[in-house]
């Protein structure tokens, strides 16, 4: 081979190496679509329903979260991950979806799109007809949350900071509709807190550190329960 070969075989390989390295960028940059389950311990129709949410958690594209709810604890057993903010967040979902108040369990699909979940194949089925989230680019890197430029539906959308534990919590119930039953959760959220606003201009937040091993997840939405826009984890 002479020189000129093997300096062209090089550079085929070096642009061969930068298109694959892009692609896989690509591929990790795009949307999520959001799963967002309200189930509650004291709810003797959620187990299912937090099954099925187990089945696709681990999903490519896909961030499934639990979010407990409050409205139930009067049955006997306090919710342990049950929190008021989650029970809000259900609330301002439900106009919008044509429901008259919130029931468990239910599933919300980028904030546009819901089901009760509980049958087999539901929560996929549910994934696969609402599609992914269509809005800004958004990345977490560094302590900072980078959102790219667009259209902000009503010009303006809320950052939310999510802090959940990835994987599956067991949790045991004493008492309530679930007696002596351990019921298992995915991706529980613990905490959910407004960081700010993004108007459509390139925007750059702070990322507050996690803690507990917590991991993170932001996402961009509509105001009052409107759609999500944009979602991203570490």
């Amino acid at each position: 081979m002479s020189g000129y070969q093997a300096k062209r075989s090089k550079l085929t390989l070096l642009l061969g190496v930068a298109a694959l390295a892009a692609s896989l960028g690509a591929a990790a940059a795009q949307p999520l679509t959001v799963v967002e389950l309200f189930t509650s311990q004291g709810c003797s129709s959620c187990p299912p329903a937090n099954a099925n949410l187990i089945k696709v958690k681990d999903q490519p594209g896909v961030l499934a979260l639990s979010f407990n709810v409050t409205y139930w604890d009067y049955l006997g057993w306090k919710d342990t991950f049950g929190k008021q903010e989650f029970t809000q967040r259900q609330v301002s979902y439900e106009p919008s979806l044509g429901h008259d108040g919130p029931f468990t369990p239910q599933v919300v699909v980028n904030g546009h799109a819901d089901a009760v979940g509980a049958a087999p194949g539901e929560i996929q089925h549910l994934i696969s007809s609402a599609g992914r989230a269509k809005g800004p680019s958004l990345s977490l890197d560094g302590g900072k949350i980078s959102i790219g430029a667009g259209s902000a539906p009503g010009g303006k959308a809320d950052v939310w900071l999510v802090r959940y534990t990835k994987g599956v919590l067991q949790v045991p119930v004493a008492r309530g509709e679930n007696t002596g039953r351990t019921l298992p959760h995915a991706n529980v959220v613990h905490s959910l807190k407004k960081l700010g606003s993004w108007t459509g201009d390139a925007t750059a937040l702070n990322l507050p550190a996690a803690s507990d091993g917590l991991s993170t997840a932001v996402l961009v939405q509509s105001p009052g329960g409107g759609p999500i826009l944009a979602a991203a984890t570490n």
